[in-house]
């Protein structure tokens, strides 16, 4: 298994994500953005704290058109902010829900935003707010007249394309987890609730070094299964059933996401060939993951695979979408979503069909772009289905 990297990031690597988001504003005449959720507030400022589990309190960053971003923030959480990269942060005693930091902000954007008038947030699609509506409109109130724009197309290509240090981070998780997926098969057998064997599996992950596997979930059923995101429940595996089994598992903040398959007594024709047909789809869509090419074309390399392998439809939506300090991320595997891929990306490929009627089979790897292709993170999952007991 790969060697740990080092936890967190240096100054220059917030430097240059500042200096690239700046670069950008100019561009679009932007004078700040209002950055409010865990993640983005995490990219610009390396604050990284369980905290944000606590829907109590908001938080705001705002990335101004020169300089450091600065911290408006709760006093609970100075003394970890003051550890990060950013000097100028300004605190109010919240939970103080007649005013939870909005005249503290918006005098700080009032400050930042005389050059274009406008400010950045993100409002479109995969993103939120994280305040309260009613705090939103009385902030947009006290800033008028300024104009909104929607910053979540910047946000996304700066985020898209990862580097060095974040692609190492994510290397280890994928490598991680395909070790504890390798080990699975050794301990699994008939009898067990899918729940027990999540249980272990996640126990697993973090003696690997894993931190957390906040997203951990499992289907089952007799020669398939009909859902890919309500397990894991107590329901007991028994001869000719399915597992699937799909994670998002962190190190230092940054996800893996994938999954694996597993047929307990024995797998019969059909299942056979659901599993060598989203396998073969993966092949196709990896061969295609090059820069330059569109997730769309990812799509449709894909596709083609299923359609002739006899896929009944694809009900999931999408088939693989961004990776990074979040689950997903965009883009998306669509045959809509033109997205150009670029060397750093990371995208997982997730091909599925519905096989039979209730039946579905899911296969899901993650890979990152390069100058001269892909390469695969995640380790290549068995040709043929395994067979447990």
């Amino acid at each position: 298994m790969l060697t740990a990297p080092p936890r967190g990031f240096t100054h220059t690597e917030f430097e240059q994500r500042t200096a690239q988001a700046q670069r950008l504003m100019r561009e679009q005449r932007i004078d700040a953005l209002l950055l409010t959720t865990e993640p983005n507030v995490r990219y610009f400022s390396g604050f990284f704290s369980q905290f944000w589990e606590s829907p109590t309190r908001p938080w705001f960053v705002i990335v101004p058109l020169e300089g450091r971003p600065i911290a408006i923030i709760p006093e609970i959480g100075l003394s970890g902010m003051v550890s990060t990269w950013l000097e100028d942060i300004r605190t109010w005693p919240a939970p103080r829900p007649e005013d939870d930091g909005i005249s503290l902000l918006s005098a700080v954007i009032k400050e930042k935003t005389t050059r274009f008038g406008r400010l950045g947030v993100t409002l479109g699609h995969e993103s939120l707010l994280r305040m309260p509506a009613g705090d939103y409109q009385l902030l947009v109130q006290a800033i008028q007249p300024l104009e909104i724009v929607d910053s979540m197309p910047l946000i996304r290509h700066l985020r898209n394309i990862k580097s060095a240090e974040e692609i190492e981070k994510i290397r280890f998780v994928c490598d991680l987890t395909s070790a504890a997926f390798e080990a699975l098969p050794c301990s699994l057998q008939i009898g067990e609730t899918e729940r027990q064997i999540c249980q272990r599996f996640r126990i697993d992950l973090l003696q690997r070094g894993a931190d957390n596997s906040p997203y951990l979930i499992s289907g089952s059923g007799a020669g398939g299964y009909d859902s890919i995101i309500m397990g894991p429940n107590d329901r007991v595996l028994e001869e000719g059933d399915v597992l699937i089994i799909d994670t998002g598992t962190t190190f230092d903040g940054y996800f893996s996401d994938f999954d694996r398959n597993f047929a307990f007594g024995y797998a019969d024709d059909q299942l056979q060939q659901a599993y060598r047909t989203v396998y073969q789809a993966t092949d196709a869509g990896f061969t295609a993951a090059r820069p330059g090419a569109k997730m769309s074309d990812l799509w449709q390399a894909m596709w083609t695979v299923l359609e002739s392998g006899g896929a009944l439809s694809n009900d999931v939506g999408r088939m693989g979408h961004g990776l990074g300090i979040q689950l997903t991320e965009g883009p998306s595997v669509t045959p809509a979503d033109h997205t150009e891929l670029k060397p750093g990306m990371i995208v997982t490929l997730e091909p599925g069909m519905t096989f039979a009627a209730g039946k579905q089979m899911v296969h899901e790897e993650n890979l990152l772009i390069t100058e001269s292709g892909a390469e695969m993170l995640s380790r290549r999952a068995s040709a043929e289905i395994p067979i447990i007991g």
